[in-house]
């Protein structure tokens, strides 16, 4: 069973669940914190995926917290990024990760100038998604996040900045890079990019630089890392609607059931 629904509503369904055999994963935020739920990014580790083989409650991750989470959990883990670190995200997103009522304001014609520029929100700075980023990053701290949507319909980027003087090892971009690519060797879905990126021209938009769009309708998610001595910038691009949400709810569903991951992906 999968649950597509407001947190409130899928807590209350849960209470008219009543057998033990019903696998259920849940798309939305209201039990990817809670024990007794296995996180559904089987990519993290060994052990998530092998608890996603053998669950009957997945809690599908939020869109931010998959590139977030992709990016930090192995430098937590790994003792390069200190538990304690202060770390901020930024994001920018489609407006389909809003929903309906954002998707009709976004494409009706009378709100033409919402597509001219990213709009920041969350400005409270309590964004339902950080409990799930701190948790399953590892860190003791809830990373300053700040999100924009935009004026195109899906895809999107979740940027983290570090200081290199903030890290447990001195560690510049290239071995970050490589330690990534070393974590995530034989994931189907997670691509880290080579170095030099930077240097290619987007052939869309004409400048240098990462298109956030570039990955739309796969279940692909491409990990970047930027930076020099003193600075380093992680990047992850992936599609809002594809791992971000219903790909990775298809693909939890097929580890699961024992089918081949890829399936209908």
């Amino acid at each position: 069973m999968f649950l597509c629904l407001p947190d409130y509503a899928a807590k209350e369904s849960m209470t008219l669940l009543e057998n033990d055999k019903t696998i259920v994963i849940d798309a939305s935020t209201a039990h990817r914190t809670v024990d007794g739920w296995d996180y559904g990014l089987p990519e993290l580790s060994a052990a998530h995926r092998k608890a996603i083989e053998k669950s009957k409650r997945i809690s599908n991750p939020g869109c931010f917290p998959t590139g977030f989470n992709l990016l930090m959990h192995p430098l937590v883990h790994g003792g390069i990024v200190p538990k304690d670190c202060l770390v901020t995200c930024n994001s920018v997103t489609g407006y389909s990760g809003g929903g309906r009522s954002l998707i009709e304001k976004y494409e009706d014609p009378a709100n033409k100038e919402h597509l001219v520029s990213p709009n920041l929100y969350a400005l409270t700075l309590s964004h339902k998604h950080l409990p799930e980023m701190q948790k399953h990053s590892g860190l003791n701290n809830k990373p300053l996040f700040s999100p924009a949507v935009c004026g195109y319909h899906r895809g999107m980027t979740v940027s983290v900045p570090l200081f290199a003087k903030s890290l447990a090892k001195k560690t510049d971009a290239d071995e970050i890079r490589d330690l990534l690519a070393q974590y995530y060797t034989g994931q189907r879905f997670v691509k880290v990019m080579p170095k030099g990126y930077e240097d290619r021209e987007d052939a869309a938009y004409y400048y240098r630089g990462i298109n956030p769009v570039a990955c739309n309708n796969t279940n692909d998610v491409e990990l970047f890392a930027f930076g020099n001595d003193e600075q380093i910038l992680l990047v992850a691009r992936f599609d809002n609607l594809g791992k971000g949400a219903s790909g990775a709810a298809v693909q939890n569903m097929n580890i699961v059931l024992g089918f081949d991951e890829a399936a209908g992906l």
